[in-house]
């Protein structure tokens, strides 16, 4: 079992940079692997970043790739999503999501079973 909580969301400008956090609950945190997901209004959840429990491995949505990177710090329970070049339509809330396994679903929300409550970005024009 892991809670997780996210923070480090806000109004930011185009151009600018965020870097959300994900902090988790529980002893076995650092066996799981995390993923980062967003929602925009009136659109569907879509994956934006993942990494594997050792940091080893890490995916990436096309349309942050080569601006936002994902990283872990075990030891303090948290994965970072570190959010630069933003654009207008990475506005959206985002969430962290647990998943005890890896394998070439990464990508998908309904294959992670623990969720945070989500953090709103708001990049402005």
């Amino acid at each position: 079992q892991v809670q997780l909580t996210e923070s480090g969301g806000g109004l930011v400008q185009a151009g600018g940079s965020l870097r959300l956090s994900c902090a988790a609950s529980g002893r076995t945190f650092s066996s799981y692997n995390i993923g980062w997901f967003r929602q925009a209004p009136g659109k569907e959840r879509e994956f934006v970043a993942s990494i594997t429990w050792t940091g080893g491995t890490t995916n990436y949505a096309d349309a942050v790739k080569g601006r936002f990177a994902i990283s872990r710090e075990n030891a303090k329970n948290t994965v970072y999503l570190q959010m630069n070049s933003l654009k207008f339509e990475d506005t959206a809330v985002y969430s962290c999501a647990a998943r005890p396994d890896y394998s070439n679903t990464y990508y998908l929300a309904r294959t992670y079973g623990f969720w945070g409550q989500g953090t709103q970005v708001t990049v402005s024009s």
